[in-house]
């Protein structure tokens, strides 16, 4: 009878650190979620709703024509990743995937619409994984470099007044905002550098476009963010300068990504409560950010879908005469 071979030192030391990792996430994401409750329980909701009732409908139509705006603006980023792969599918199809997938990704959190979704719907189109891949890091690459750009200009030549007896002045703001602006510069750098080149890692292609489908993607990204703060500046009906509104939306987008709460729910309306509360009456300001919920998060969601839906019943439609043509053949 042979002993049962001793566990590795180092296969324990990583399942400590796992769950020691889990534990430290856990106990911070409760901390949030006390942080919510207890800020949500100071809160008149009773104003709230009277202060949403009484936005003008035309603000809330521009709202959601600027939303429009913003996601169809969206929709174009997988196009750098179709330019990239050189897949045939036509440019509506891959901006109706994209759509679909970034409201989902809004909702439900960036695994599930971002990445699922898309890899679910381009698949059923017949793409390789690796070209998903490859699309979904292209769009992730626009975004997120065009966020360095917007938040680098609003956080360096716009720093926003923040309240009294706040450690983080102007000046803090504006070197973030620099580094930021140095971050996405050096992306640019890189694919210029880069083009032609690609690197191998675990069997997937890396490949960074070129110089200039890099600034597109740069000053793609940044506009769509842009145009992301004018919803909630309309929605403010102006009472605080669309600078100061943007900024104080780029620094709620990265307290989102910390805590990861799908949507950002809570967390969002937390910064702009901390960051706005001593200019805006509290109430106005939580009815204007559950209108941009519901304008931008909610509205695109169900169309998204009712898209997704009619794109499944498609596939199967297409899948069923496909196996009757092939039964077809087989009997002629």
């Amino acid at each position: 009878m042979t002993a049962a071979p001793a566990a590795e030192p180092g296969h324990s030391h990583k399942a400590w650190w796992r769950w020691g990792r889990r534990i430290v996430l856990l106990v911070f994401f409760l901390a949030v979620a006390a942080l919510l409750v207890r800020q949500a329980r100071t809160i008149d909701w009773s104003d709230v709703l009277q202060a949403i009732g009484q936005l003008p409908l035309h603000t809330v139509l521009a709202a959601i024509g600027v939303t429009a705006v913003s996601h169809a603006i969206y929709s174009t980023y997988d196009l750098f990743g179709r330019s990239l792969t050189g897949h045939t599918l036509r440019a509506r199809t891959v901006m109706g995937i994209a759509f679909i997938s970034y409201a989902f990704n809004l909702n439900l959190g960036s695994m599930v619409g971002g990445i699922a979704f898309r890899f679910r719907l381009y698949a059923r189109m017949g793409l390789a994984p690796n070209q998903i891949t490859r699309i979904v890091a292209m769009s992730l690459l626009t975004n997120w470099s065009g966020y360095l750009l917007a938040a680098g200009i609003a956080f360096f030549f716009w720093p926003p007044e923040l309240p009294p007896g706040w450690r983080l002045d102007s000046g803090g703001l504006r070197v973030v905002g620099a580094v930021a602006l140095g971050v996405a510069a050096a992306y640019i750098a890189l694919c210029a550098w880069a083009h032609g080149r690609h690197w191998m890692v675990r069997g997937h292609r890396i490949e960074l476009p070129g110089l200039r489908m890099a600034v597109r993607q740069v000053l793609l990204g940044a506009v769509n963010w842009c145009v992301l703060g004018v919803v909630v500046w309309l929605l403010l009906q102006g009472r605080v300068d669309y600078p100061h509104v943007l900024t104080v939306l780029l620094c709620a987008v990265v307290a989102g990504l910390i805590v990861r709460v799908p949507g950002g729910v809570g967390v969002l309306e937390t910064v702009f409560v901390a960051l706005l509360d001593y200019r805006v009456p509290q109430s106005e300001l939580l009815a204007a950010l559950l209108a941009y919920r519901a304008v931008y998060y909610l509205l695109p969601l169900v169309l998204a879908a009712v898209a997704y839906a009619a794109t499944e019943v498609h596939a199967r439609r297409l899948r069923a005469a496909a196996r009757a043509k092939a039964a077809q053949k087989r009997y002629a």
